[in-house]
């Protein structure tokens, strides 16, 4: 018998049918920490306000934010909606979740691959954040200019490395929909 982590729910707020996590950036950190230990496929998805206007009309984003394992406030907009509906809550960026995820990498050993941005940005960026956390464990980057009949192909080229981590930047809601294609 396999013994199954179980993950925590915690509070969420919803934003015209968004469902946003009102954990800290600490407390994100340790959830996703949860779900990478889980070593269940998990969608963690950052909502600013642009995603939440698109996802209005975009059923298809829509959807994937209320299947998220954590959708997080990554804009003032977010944080000042939540304000306004008496929760209290701070910005979680995707950029700084990421970076925070390359310390975590170097902690545990977590594997990551880094997708997105022009030609030769990934490789850059993964170059930086190895020397600014050193022992992080990025195992591989694609660039984000392809187009999208493509992505079966690029998600074929990185399904072998197996990453714990993912990290998906290429413009509202092309990554989430990636991901969870």
């Amino acid at each position: 018998m396999t013994s199954q982590k179980v993950i925590p729910m915690h509070d969420r707020q919803e934003i015209l049918g968004v469902p946003v996590s009102l954990l800290d950036m600490k407390a994100t950190l340790a959830h996703i920490d949860l779900l990478i230990q889980s070593e269940d496929p998990h969608l963690v998805v950052t909502a600013d306000s642009s995603g939440i206007v698109i996802a209005q009309t975009d059923t298809d984003l829509l959807s994937l934010y209320q299947s998220a394992s954590l959708v997080t406030p990554d804009s003032y907009g977010v944080v000042w909606a939540l304000k306004r509906k008496g929760k209290k809550c701070e910005r979680v960026s995707g950029v700084d979740i990421a970076d925070q995820l390359c310390a975590l990498s170097a902690q545990k050993g977590y594997s990551i691959y880094l997708l997105g941005s022009e030609p030769g940005i990934a490789v850059a960026a993964a170059e930086r954040l190895r020397l600014k956390h050193p022992g992080c464990q990025i195992i591989g980057t694609h660039h984000g200019y392809f187009p999208p009949s493509e992505n079966q192909f690029v998600a074929e080229q990185i399904a072998p490395l197996k990453p714990d981590i993912l990290l998906v930047a290429m413009g509202i809601p092309r990554p989430e929909k990636f991901i969870a294609g």
